[in-house]
């Protein structure tokens, strides 16, 4: 600060009075009125008052007693000076308007999660909610500020938007005032004061941005449907406060503080934000330490992923030196989430491997532990870049729990040049299958067990078929892996159903004497109807009451069972009815037509039990 001129300087004692004729303790008129909202010319005569009284400090013609009285005289200026200082920051500072950002575009490069999550459903007792609820859009929407002159205000740093906090001409009375605070050794005083007032004011927007302090016991008592509003909620007040509430609080020092000495721009604002960003981060904190399971997954992730695109605006905004720790908080809690999905991802495969449902699903439909893993890893998926960097080691397939040492085998060495991800995405599937085989054992019937198998993996096909993440992840050679088993499932299951109806159709033990032609056994014959008959209709009173619910499966298999059963009950009809039909009751034996079995065959697997009597008989 230049001294004036001698000839335009105010003696030592006009500048005295000045200051006492302002001091707020010995004045009421200086109670009730405040300088700087005085004439310019009276904050002029102040401002030279001041600095006459510092320059008159430094003087050695001062006696004892008139440096005691400048001393006093310039306490009083500085108590002035704070109170000045305090109403030109209150006067201007006002609630964060998060309103006037809503049409800024935070970080348009940032990536977007577009799946649908409602379509996760819950699938055991122990599954989590089916609503995950809306992923985070990292964007604020389009479309310019409706005030032209409040554009002007912003400053583009990266995808930071710094805004003008307080006007140009408070700005300056503001460095005027700090200037001398300064220079008479009163830093400490003048930051002390700032923070007074713009704390308050961080506060006060928190609270309109919603955020709140939870501790890890808070955090553990919600609903999970609170919980995740309140990660989206704080993804997108995360971006607020980093990159336009912090950076403009900083631009704000800057253009108070700057140039005022060693770093006091960056002591004010380390000052006033670091318990406001510590408050802010401190809840990504309290969920990476929160209890993991696997409904936590993905808001997990989207928490990861929201930090770490903060990451590179919370290096700008905190730049400095004695910033240092609140970048380090960042990135460890940033590690800490990293952590936190990967032990959340074993948790899943652990709870997959042991979900212990006993009790068949009826009729052999997919079981919802299938439906819930394969939507769930379908969602994972989506996540493919952030866990391609997340998950760096392949799946430990050994044992997951004690009391079952027993886990299926997977051959990592079919499985070259897939990701650790991917790896963990096929491991998944391996033991869903593992489990599933294992509940099939609890169906009395073999043919449903196969049933139960060929539904549940043909959803699993399709799931893998209908995500283009998660085939390309998962590969089209594990995928026909899958439909090999598919195939053997339906196989197993016609093999299991028919073979013993089909035998009822064979030539063999109807000849008399052991020769065919001699002629044939009507008895033989006669029982052998009935046991196709008894069969059948065994077959068909059980198989209409279990379910295939993809109508292409239904409507295959019965097409199988049909090319099988319809020609080889027709060419056995052909050959031996005339046998039968000349003969007493022989209604009784030739129950059914070839086209009474292919209508009875289209109420296979609907899911609906069916009596015998609603088979349509033939008629004679």
């Amino acid at each position: 600060m230049e001294p004036p001129p001698e000839d335009c300087r105010i003696p030592l004692d006009a500048a005295e009075k000045i200051i006492l004729a302002w001091d707020s303790t010995a004045c009421e008129e200086a109670r009730d009125r405040m300088i700087f909202e005085s004439d310019p010319q009276e904050v002029d005569r102040y401002l030279q008052a001041v600095d006459e009284i510092q320059r008159s400090l430094s003087s050695t013609s001062l006696d004892s007693q008139s440096g005691n009285k400048v001393n006093a005289t310039i306490k009083i200026a500085m108590a002035r000076l704070e109170d000045e200082f305090r109403n030109i920051l209150f006067t201007h500072t006002s609630p964060f308007e998060t309103d006037s950002f809503t049409s800024i575009t935070v970080d348009p490069s940032s990536s977007v999660h577009s799946s649908s999550s409602s379509s996760f459903n819950s699938a055991t007792p122990r599954s989590p909610s089916a609503e995950l609820g809306d992923l985070v859009d990292d964007h604020f929407g389009g479309g310019d500020l409706e005030d032209a002159s409040r554009r002007s205000s912003y400053r583009s740093t990266s995808s930071i938007r710094e805004i003008d906090l307080v006007p140009s001409d408070a700005i300056f009375d503001l460095r005027s005032i700090a200037d001398r605070m300064i220079s008479a050794g009163y830093l400490r005083e003048c930051i002390q004061v700032y923070g007074g007032v713009r704390k308050p004011a961080i506060d006060a927007s928190f609270r309109r941005l919603g955020i709140e302090k939870l501790s890890i016991g808070d955090i553990q008592r919600l609903e999970w449907e609170q919980l995740e509003t309140k990660i989206r909620r704080w993804i997108r007040a995360a971006k607020l406060c980093v990159r336009v509430l912090f950076a403009s609080e900083k631009k704000l020092c800057e253009q108070i503080f700057e140039e005022m000495g060693t770093s006091v721009d960056d002591t004010c604002f380390l000052e006033t934000v670091k318990g406001p960003a510590f408050r802010l981060f401190s809840f990504a904190e309290a969920i990476s330490k929160s209890r993991r399971s696997p409904e936590k997954l993905f808001k997990t992730l989207d928490l990861h992923d929201g930090l770490m695109n903060l990451i590179p605006d919370i290096d700008i905004v905190f730049e400095s030196k004695s910033s240092e720790s609140i970048r380090i908080q960042a990135a460890e809690i940033l590690s800490r989430l990293a952590e936190a999905a990967r032990g959340i991802l074993s948790e899943f495969e652990n709870a997959v491997l042991r979900e212990p449902s006993r009790v068949p699903v009826p009729g052999g439909t997919i079981h919802p532990l299938t439906r819930y893993v394969m939507n769930y890893i379908s969602l994972i998926s989506d996540y493919k870049q952030t866990m391609n960097d997340l998950v760096v080691s392949k799946p430990s397939t050994g044992s997951r729990y004690s009391g079952d040492p027993t886990t299926p085998d997977m051959e990592f060495a079919e499985l070259e040049g897939k990701t650790p991800f991917a790896l963990h995405l096929i491991w998944v599937i391996v033991i869903l299958q593992f489990n599933l085989e294992g509940k099939s054992k609890h169906y009395k019937e073999a043919p449903l067990a196969h049933l139960f198998m060929m539904n549940n993996v043909h959803y699993i096909v399709q799931k893998v078929q209908g995500s283009p993440e998660l085939r390309e992840m998962i590969g089209d050679d594990y995928l026909k892996k899958l439909k090999g088993k598919l195939r053997q499932a339906a196989t197993s299951y016609e093999r299991a159903s028919w073979m013993g109806v089909l035998h009822c159709l064979r030539d063999e033990g109807l000849s008399v004497s052991g020769s065919f032609s001699s002629g044939v056994s009507k008895t033989a014959l006669r029982e052998r109807f009935k046991q196709f008959n008894t069969m059948f209709e065994e077959v068909h009173r059980t198989q209409a009451a279990w379910l295939v619910p993809d109508v292409q499966v239904r409507e295959e298999l019965r097409i199988s069972i049909s090319e099988k059963l319809i020609p080889a009950y027709r060419s056995f009809l052909g050959r031996f009815r005339s046998h039968l039909e000349s003969g007493r009751h022989s209604e009784n034996c030739i129950k059914y037509s070839a086209e009474d079995l292919e209508t009875a065959v289209l109420d296979f697997f609907e899911g609906n039990p069916v009596s015998q009597n609603m088979m349509r008989r033939r008629s004679h």
